[in-house]
């Protein structure tokens, strides 16, 4: 008998999809690659423009009659659009929808972090008072069940009281088939027209406070000093919330999706040392295309990973001495083929799978 899984897609159409977005559609993909016949995956999302990220996704989109903001505003009382033949339902965050679907179906969302307590600087009052009252609400619903895509974060969710019963650990994924990466002439001529010729340290993500881009730029002019094969700091990625002084770091700004592999794999170093994260997709993404990489002890995607040079975010000299001990990690091949194995297992078809289980 098929079942039908209505999944949120309403963070595609927002101003920055971010990790979100890439978790709806690396998690689509994977749903698709596993082919499984019982299941029909459709998308619900605002009305209005379909952006392009979502008419990509390999699945039948289905628009609620409300813009994004009021959508996400009536979905804790009101599930609109979500089909009444729905076996399943899942929020891929906090926004919703709540409920909906076919007597006996199953409802589920995806907590992802709670960075608005991590860092209250990241966001408005407004954005934390939003997340604050989600979580209430997720915790007063005894019936949703939650999938939390960070290690560490489902301790957490018990200790503010939510049972073990309803919580669930699912992978997320770092593989991505909807582009190949750049060849190096076209990485080359890219960082020509910011000046950057030979090696440099790669940045990638948004460009706000909490991401510590600061320490990193001081740590880098540090170990630069006595480690030119550095080379310069580039960073890639949009500007986030609140302001970020670069300094003299190459600001490169938001780049196609083949370019920035291209990039991670051109890099000498991968650098990434965020104060707090939720996950942290970047430096999975450096060690898949077998970059060596410098990564914070507060980023959870890789702060157990041995082949990542750990660093204290708050201190700048412990930044510069990782940076200049990543050098010392094997560039060649058979190193690149042990970063790429240690993350090997993250699919987004083995999340997709994670998925399909806490539905059963």
């Amino acid at each position: 008998m098929k079942r039908i899984l209505t999944l949120s897609v309403d963070q595609l159409y927002r101003r920055q999809p971010g990790g979100i977005g890439t978790y709806v559609c690396g998690l689509v993909q994977g749903l698709a690659a596993l082919e499984r016949a019982d299941l029909e995956v459709l998308g619900l999302g605002p009305s209005g423009a379909v952006p392009p990220e979502a008419k990509a996704l390999a699945l039948r989109l289905v628009s609620a009659p409300l813009p994004v903001g009021p959508l996400t505003r009536l979905w804790p009382v009101w599930p609109l659009g979500v089909a009444r033949t729905s076996n399943i339902v899942h929020a891929t965050s906090m926004a919703g929808p709540f409920g909906g679907g076919a007597p006996g179906c199953v409802h589920s969302v995806a907590v992802h972090d709670l960075l608005w307590r991590d860092e209250p600087n990241a966001t408005t009052r407004a954005g934390a008072r939003f997340h604050e009252d989600r979580l209430r609400l997720l915790a007063r619903r005894e019936e949703i069940r939650i999938f939390t895509t960070s290690p560490g974060l489902r301790e957490r969710l018990l200790g503010e009281g939510f049972a073990p019963s309803r919580l669930r650990y699912v992978r997320l994924g770092v593989d991505d088939a909807a582009a190949g990466a750049a060849s190096e002439g076209a990485v080359r001529d890219l960082l020509a027209r910011y000046q950057v010729v030979g090696p440099f340290t790669l940045y990638a993500g948004t460009r706000e406070p909490r991401k510590n881009l600061g320490r990193l730029i001081a740590a880098h002019r540090v170990a630069r000093h006595d480690h030119a094969e550095l080379g310069p700091l580039v960073l890639c990625g949009p500007a986030g919330w609140g302001g970020v002084d670069t300094e003299d770091a190459t600001v490169l700004g938001l780049v196609d999706r083949d370019l920035l592999k291209g990039l991670y794999r051109d890099a000498t170093v991968f650098a990434y040392v965020a104060r707090a994260e939720g996950w942290g997709l970047p430096p999975v993404e450096a060690l898949h295309a077998g970059t060596r990489v410098v990564a914070s002890s507060t980023t959870p995607s890789v702060a157990q990973n041995p082949q990542v040079v750990i660093v204290d975010p708050l201190d700048v000299s412990s930044i510069a001495d990782g940076l200049a001990g990543a050098l010392e990690l094997d560039a060649g091949p058979a190193g690149a083929q042990r970063r790429r194995d240690s993350v090997a297992e993250l699919t987004w078809a083995n999340a997709a799978r994670d998925h399909l289980e806490g539905w059963q």
